[in-house]
């Protein structure tokens, strides 16, 4: 199963935390920091963003997000994809969005394959379960949504 972006924003809504503007060089040119690695990075909002970047009002209502996180009509795209730190382009947010059967969202699988989740009985079902999974199988992402399915859940 590949792994399919919705641009969503989940992702990034706590970035503001680890990527850090050290000083703007230009409107749309900014010289940044990995927090956690304390590396480096340039970054340029991308052409095709510029609009969406200039508008500031959305970011201010969520101070944890990355400063480069902007909403376009029902997606929340990155304005700098192009130039974006090492840490995310390499970050797989979202595997998998768990639902109940009645469709009621209950949780994340993340890249890391990790569940994330305030519903008590899935966290409990997938406790049990998580020990039967093949972490090393190149097909593990299909594994965990077969059991997550066997568990009585949607997984998409």
């Amino acid at each position: 199963m590949a792994f399919n972006c919705k641009q969503c924003g989940t992702c990034c809504m706590h970035m503001g935390d680890y990527i850090e503007i050290e000083r703007e060089i230009g409107p749309f040119e900014f010289e940044c920091s990995s927090v956690s690695t304390g590396t480096p990075f340039f970054a340029m909002v991308d052409e095709d963003k510029r609009e969406l970047f200039l508008e500031r009002a959305w970011i201010q209502g969520y101070p944890s997000a990355c400063r480069f996180l902007r909403p376009d009509g029902v997606r929340v795209v990155c304005t700098i994809h192009k130039t974006s730190a090492p840490q995310c382009k390499f970050y797989r947010c979202v595997v998998f969005r768990v639902y109940s059967q009645n469709r009621k969202f209950l949780g994340t699988v993340t890249g890391t394959y990790a569940l994330h989740t305030s519903d008590k009985e899935l966290q409990s079902a997938w406790e049990r379960r998580e020990r039967t999974i093949n972490w090393d199988s190149p097909d593990v992402e299909d594994r965990i949504a077969d059991c997550l399915r066997e568990l009585g859940y949607i997984a998409e």
